[in-house]
Order: C-alpha cells, then structure tokens, then sequence
C-alpha cells in the first residue's frame, strides 16, 4: 500500500501545470493569430472610416449645386452663404472648398490618423478623384474614390 501511495503523489506531482514546450507553442499559435488578424482589422477600421469623407464630399456637393440653382453663383451672394463655409469635419476627415469662384468649385476630403494618407476630390462636373492613399491600396490618383484595399477604377 505505500509503494501504491507513493507511486499516485509521484504522478500526480507530474501532472500538474504545463511544460515550458507547451507554453511555447501557446505563444507561437497566438503570435501567428495575431499576425494575421491585427492587419485585417486595421483594414477593416480604415474601410469603415472612408464613407465619412465620401458622403460628406456628396452631401456637400447636392448642397453647393442647390445654392447655385437659387443664386447662379457657388460662392456666397448677399445674405446666401455659401455651403462651403458651412462644412464641418465628419469622422476623421476635414474639408475644404478650393477653387470657389461663381461656376467652379473643388471640394478636398482629408484624412486623418488612420486615414491620414487619404486624400479625396469632388467638382462641380461631379468629377470625384482619390489623389492620396495609404501605401498598397490602389494607384493615385484614380479617376474615383478607392474605398477598398487594391482597387481600381
């Protein structure tokens, strides 16, 4: 009986906790969980960030179009501001209106933080450009707004 005793505490003691070879591996399958998943979601925050610059840059466009329906004139006449002096930041993004003159306009979409490198464009022909991305997510400029990872026009 106490070679049996012995012989319970003695295994039981073997069993207890992990190995440092088990722990390793551990560590090796998150590391290469990690890998893959940070980059993916990091995309994925970035995709979801670019709808706020390309549906502010149309929202104020349908605005600038209507204040020249009611004026014949994009920038400001008389007690009619114009909406370019009225756009705000949405998201990550700032905006400005540049080449504001009676018939012509460009609106610039700018990113920043995460969407630093995104740079988008909307004229008064509707002519929408994306002049700056982020490293591996497509060619600029490109004659549209690049929301995906690789496209193209």
């Amino acid at each position: 009986m106490c070679n049996l005793a012995n012989f319970q505490r003695k295994n039981w003691a073997r069993s207890k906790g992990f190995t440092l070879i088990e722990l390793l591996i551990v560590v090796a399958i998150i590391g290469i969980l990690a890998s893959i998943a940070i980059p993916a979601y990091t995309d994925y925050i970035i995709r979801a960030s670019l709808p706020d610059a390309t549906s502010t840059l149309s929202a104020t466009r349908a605005k600038l179009e209507q204040h020249f329906q009611d004026n014949r004139d994009y920038q400001t006449v008389g007690a009619f501001t114009s909406p370019c002096a009225a756009i705000t930041n949405a998201g990550k993004f700032s905006f400005a209106c540049s080449n504001l003159t009676a018939a012509t306009y460009t609106i610039t979409a700018t990113g920043s933080g995460i969407v630093s490198d995104f740079i988008y464009t909307i004229d008064q022909a509707n002519t929408q450009r994306t002049t700056g991305v982020k490293t591996g997510w497509g060619t600029t400029p490109a004659a549209c707004w690049l929301m995906k990872k690789g496209a193209t026009c």
